[in-house]
């Protein structure tokens, strides 16, 4: 309920946590899941005291019981343990402190944690965040590779000492950080993170080595599955052995067996590229001298081609041939102008022969009216008319006679 206070008028620190307690009391016993981190079981004691964290978000609560209801599963709980709690949540007035009144533990059983991990898998499945359009490929030589693992661990040996004899080269921005137990989520998630705002880092590994279900529960924790989802730079996941298959196994845009096939996978060899570069040269040099031999023979046998060796010979018969039609046009040409001259000649005469110019010279004449009419009958003269007489060296003057 809600209280009304001023400056004037403010409540005391007793009455507040009095009204905290009494909002608390009234809310019922609640199922409640976390990782034990702390436990604190004195000989004697009547009352157990543990510390309940939620190892996704960092927060803990702290959990009381009765030693029977501890006794019941002390054999199989311990620190480190997830257990599911029927605890009343309670207030203590004179600290101001929260604090869980256990009735019941529960371990959580593998089998229970494998049902749970198949159903985020699930869930996470159908976002969308382990499609295969989704992941990115590994740049070809990393020249800065973030490295998230746990500190002076056999992953971080085996990534660094594979890697540098593949490629001495490389270099790494290492991150150490607890891969197990109540802090590797927000750590981890927070290295991973910290790698990916690097513009200079071209991809994160994430490495650990193999482990039981439990200590490789912080690799299939949903807040680290997202993180890695929103990555921008390639994310490998080397997360314990080849059985082993955390959910981060899923999202990464590549999956390690193991740390060292991480590095394989990451790092080119240099001596294999050496070889290949080899290879390529003597291929690309055998290709070049086959090119080169191929021209040469063609260009030899360009060469031995009868109109390269002797160009002028096509010209020579070509000339001869010229030669004789030229020889042969005169010839013909001249036949045709001797013919042509000799009719010539012939239709000369012809015309001399009927012209009447040559009538004329044989003594014949033409009588013409004074008007240019040829006179050819005597009665188209009249007598006393003068006419004018052609002959063949000029003309006369003659008078018709009645």
């Amino acid at each position: 309920m809600a209280v009304n206070t001023s400056p004037e008028s403010p409540l005391p620190v007793g009455e507040v946590s009095r009204l905290i307690g009494g909002w608390i009391d009234r809310l019922g016993a609640v199922w409640v899941e976390g990782q034990i981190t702390q436990l604190s079981r004195r000989p004697g004691a009547g009352v157990v005291f543990l510390t309940l964290r939620d190892p996704s978000h960092d927060i803990s609560v702290s959990v009381t019981c009765y030693r029977q209801v501890f006794d019941a599963v002390a054999d199989v709980v311990g620190e480190g343990a997830r257990v599911v709690v029927l605890a009343k949540p309670e207030w203590y007035a004179p600290r101001g402190q929260l604090s869980l009144r256990a009735a019941e533990i529960r371990p959580v059983g593998v089998g229970e944690l494998l049902a749970r991990l198949e159903q985020l898998k699930k869930s996470l499945a159908a976002e969308g965040l382990f499609a295969p359009e989704r992941k990115t490929a590994l740049p070809f030589l990393p020249q800065l590779i973030g490295l998230v693992c746990g500190r002076a661990s056999a992953a971080e040996r085996d990534v660094l000492e594979n890697a540098r004899h593949r490629w001495p080269a490389v270099r790494f921005e290492v991150r150490n950080v607890p891969v197990q137990g109540v802090h590797a989520v927000p750590q981890v998630v927070q290295a991973v993170k910290e790698l990916d705002a690097m513009d200079e880092v071209d991809v994160i590994i994430v490495a650990r080595g193999g482990g039981s279900v439990e200590d490789l529960l912080p690799f299939s924790d949903e807040q680290l599955v997202r993180a890695v989802a929103g990555c921008r730079t390639p994310v490998v996941s080397a997360i314990g052995h080849e059985p082993d298959t955390p959910l981060l196994d899923y999202v990464a845009d590549l999956r390690a067996s193991t740390p060292t096939d991480a590095a394989k996978k990451v790092v080119p060899d240099v001596g294999e590229e050496l070889e290949r570069v080899r290879m390529l040269r003597d291929r690309a040099r055998r290709c070049a001298a086959a090119f080169v031999e191929r021209e040469e023979r063609g260009l030899a046998h360009a060469l031995a081609r009868p109109a390269i060796q002797d160009p002028h010979r096509m010209l020579d018969v070509r000339a001869d041939h010229v030669l004789s039609l030229l020889e042969r046009g005169r010839r013909t040409l001249g036949h045709l102008l001797d013919r042509a001259d000799s009719e010539l000649t012939h239709t000369h005469a012809r015309v001399v022969t009927l012209s009447p110019a040559a009538t004329l010279r044989r003594g014949y004449a033409v009588l013409q009216r004074a008007d240019g009419h040829v006179v050819r009958d005597p009665a188209e003269v009249t007598a006393g008319e003068a006419l004018r007489a052609r002959v063949a060296d000029g003309e006369l003057t003659v008078k018709v006679d009645g």
